[in-house]
């Protein structure tokens, strides 16, 4: 009989399950039947570019003369730019998003941002995974408590992150998201776990049977499921590209799963950015250039949304290393096809009057969540991020 003091994390890892791997982490996990139908439809990806990705060296104003006076080293040669309007350009590493901008299917938001904002990494990203006020602290995440809103009373899994652990965003206050790096190695990891033939009527004892039946029956049906639909793309060899592949694959085989997440690191340019930057963004639109088409070609794209974000821009002027110090506002990029609205949504920043040497936002972040909450998810944004926010119009 277990002790009254022993807690479910102590129990658990006595019990040898968490050695199982960490994707067995039950505060991770719920059950997915195989009959599963709680979500049919909408899908959104949110990918996040982690480090503060500068906005102004990715889509470029490249008619203000501001620019190159406060960015002597950084700014481009109009030349090698990829204009997609008289007065706008893609960085010329995002070669593979042109056509999707072409198309009608991509959406840019400039000056996007929060009032008060914060320059730390973590604490710029915990506001933007909450949705809180910059001077508010929440222990859940925005998409999480959709989870919990939505999802309580869910037989399925309704969020995964592309990850071997799961970022605030997915974690709800009762529900959260599985974070799952390796769809193989999930399921081979929890057919090593046994479920016990009988357990004594305790706590914790019946919170470990139904985890372990739980993640079994989780990674029975993922990785059965997926093997329904194998992408035959050439996606590019690297991390994000693969993991890229796996949501697709996860979609196209009709996988009940509406949210999904992933993450591409490394945009913190403090030195050296025009290379550093350049690869990241050429990583990023490549993936997410084959992963459109993948969509497509399964006539799935219709019913997904991506949203880009980072947890903040970078400032006006470079520094002395040839690179740039953290920001403010930054852009967001909306793709999908069904947007009502693409191409430049709002005007670009204003590098003339600035705030204090940053770009001074226009648009609440959450003003986005609350669009894609009420338009896409449809579910009311109140009651989600705790207050009404003004909507835009991109879906």
């Amino acid at each position: 009989m277990l002790g009254k003091s022993m807690n479910r994390r102590s129990f658990i890892k006595n019990t040898g399950l968490a050695s199982a791997g960490t994707l067995l982490v039950p505060s991770f996990l719920s059950a997915w039947p195989k009959n599963a139908s709680q979500f049919v439809g909408k899908k959104l990806i949110v990918i996040q570019l982690s480090g503060g990705n500068d906005g102004l060296n990715t889509v470029i104003p490249y008619r203000n003369d501001m620019l190159y006076r406060l960015r002597p080293g950084l700014a481009y040669d109009q030349n090698k730019l990829l204009k997609i309007t008289d007065e706008v350009a893609l960085n010329p590493a995002m070669g593979g998003l042109c056509s999707i901008f072409d198309n009608g299917d991509f959406a840019i938001l400039n000056k996007v941002g929060y009032p008060d904002p914060n320059r730390s990494h973590f604490r710029s990203m915990d506001i933007w995974q909450t949705a809180s006020d910059s001077n508010e602290y929440l222990d859940s995440g925005w998409i999480g408590r959709y989870l919990d809103q939505n999802c309580k009373d869910c037989t399925s899994i309704n969020a995964i992150e592309i990850s071997d652990t799961l970022d605030l965003a997915l974690k709800g206050n009762s529900v959260k998201g599985l974070p799952l790096k390796n769809i193989n190695q999930f399921y081979q990891t929890s057919k090593r776990v046994e479920i016990p033939t009988s357990h004594h009527h305790h706590e914790m004892a019946e919170f470990l049977y139904k985890t372990i039946a739980n993640t079994k029956n989780s990674a029975d049906y993922i990785y059965e499921h997926t093997k329904i639909y194998k992408s035959k793309l050439d996606y590019p060899n690297t991390g994000f590209g693969k993991d890229l592949k796996t949501i697709a694959e996860m979609i196209n085989s009709g996988l009940e799963c509406q949210v999904y997440y992933a993450s591409l690191n490394g945009f913190d340019t403090h030195n050296n950015q025009i290379p550093k930057q350049e690869r990241l963004l050429s990583q990023y639109s490549e993936a997410v250039e084959v992963f459109i088409k993948d969509l497509k070609d399964a006539n799935n794209w219709n019913d997904c949304l991506i949203m880009t974000f980072s947890e903040f821009g970078r400032r006006v002027a470079q520094n002395a290393s040839q690179g740039t110090d953290h920001g403010k506002a930054n852009n967001m990029f909306l793709m999908g096809g069904s947007l009502k609205q693409h191409g430049i949504i709002n005007g670009m920043p204003d590098l003339i009057n600035l705030d204090e040497g940053d770009v001074g936002y226009e648009i609440d972040f959450r003003q986005v969540y609350a669009t894609i909450l009420d338009n896409w998810l449809e579910v009311e944004h109140p009651q989600i991020l705790g207050k009404s926010y003004s909507k835009l119009n991109f879906v």
